[in-house]
C-alpha cells in the first residue's frame, strides 16, 4: 500500500518492538530471526478518504483488475477525486470505467460521509484512538473492520492491530505456532478461530502490528520453501 514513492517512517520504536515480541514469544522470535528486518513503511499521501476509495475498488477483486479499475477513475477525474466530485459525476461514467453497482453505492456513501464528517480528515484521524476509528469508518457501506485494521496498519501506522480475520495473518499464525503435517497443504481446519490468534496475541501487545506483518512473512517463506524450522 504504497503510493507514488512518498512514505514516512513509523512512529514507535521498532527495534524495542522486536526485542518485546522476541522476549514474549520464542516461537515469534524464531521467526523474526528468519524473516528478518522489520522494513514496513507508510504512504504520506493519500487521505482517508482516497485510502478508502482505493480498498472499495480493490475489494473482491484480483490486484490487476482492481489496479486498471482504480488507475481509470482517476484517469477520469485527473488524479483522486474530492468527496464533492465523486457525488456529483454521473454513475454511468464510474460505470464505464468498471466500477460495479453495489460499488459505486458505496463509494458515494464513502463522500457523503467525508462531507457530514463521519469520516475525518487525516489531521484528525491521527489523533483518535483505534477504536473510535473502526466504529466511524465502519459507518460507511462496504467498509468492514478488516478494511479499517489495514488503513490502521499502513496508513497511520498504529502499532498494536491484530486483523484477527486476516487470512494471511491466519495462514502465517499455523505456519508458525502448529505443527502441520509437511506432506499436504494447509485446510480450512489448520487455520486458527480468532479467540485463538487473540488470546496468543496477548503476548504481543502492545506491538501486535508488528507480530501481524512477521505472519504475512510466514506465508512468504512457506511459498518459497524457507519456512523449515521455525516449528
Amino acid at each position: 500500500m504504497i503510493h507514488d514513492g512518498r512514505t514516512r517512517l513509523l512512529s514507535f520504536d521498532t527495534e524495542a518492538a522486536l526485542a518485546h515480541l522476541k522476549a514474549k514469544d520464542t516461537k515469534l522470535g524464531a521467526l523474526i530471526e528468519r524473516a528478518g528486518p522489520f522494513t514496513l513503511r507508510l504512504d504520506a499521501g493519500a487521505s482517508p478518504f482516497a485510502s478508502l476509495l482505493e480498498s472499495i475498488i480493490y475489494q473482491q477483486l484480483h490486484g490487476k483488475a482492481a489496479a486498471t479499475i482504480h488507475r481509470r477513475v482517476k484517469e477520469y477525474f485527473g488524479g483522486d477525486p474530492t468527496p464533492q466530485l465523486l457525488l456529483d459525476v454521473p454513475p454511468e461514467a464510474l460505470r464505464a470505467a468498471g466500477v460495479s453497482g453495489n460499488k459505486i453505492r458505496a463509494l458515494r456513501d464513502l463522500a457523503a460521509r467525508t462531507l457530514d464528517g463521519t469520516v475525518p480528515p487525516h489531521a484528525a484521524i491521527v489523533k483518535m484512538c483505534d477504536g473510535e476509528i473502526v466504529e466511524r469508518l465502519t459507518q460507511v457501506r462496504g467498509i468492514g473492520p478488516w478494511t479499517v485494521e489495514m488503513l490502521l496498519i499502513f496508513r497511520l501506522g498504529r502499532p498494536d492491530i491484530l486483523p484477527v480475520s486476516d487470512y494471511g495473518v491466519r495462514k502465517g499464525f499455523a505456519l508458525t505456532f502448529k505443527r502441520l503435517p509437511k506432506t499436504r497443504p494447509l485446510t480450512a481446519d489448520d487455520l486458527p478461530r480468532a479467540e485463538e490468534l487473540q488470546l496468543r496475541g496477548k503476548r504481543w501487545a502492545p506491538f501486535r502490528t508488528v507480530a501481524s506483518w512477521y505472519l504475512w512473512r510466514a506465508c512468504d517463506l512457506a511459498k518459497a520453501g524457507e519456512l523449515a524450522g521455525v516449528q
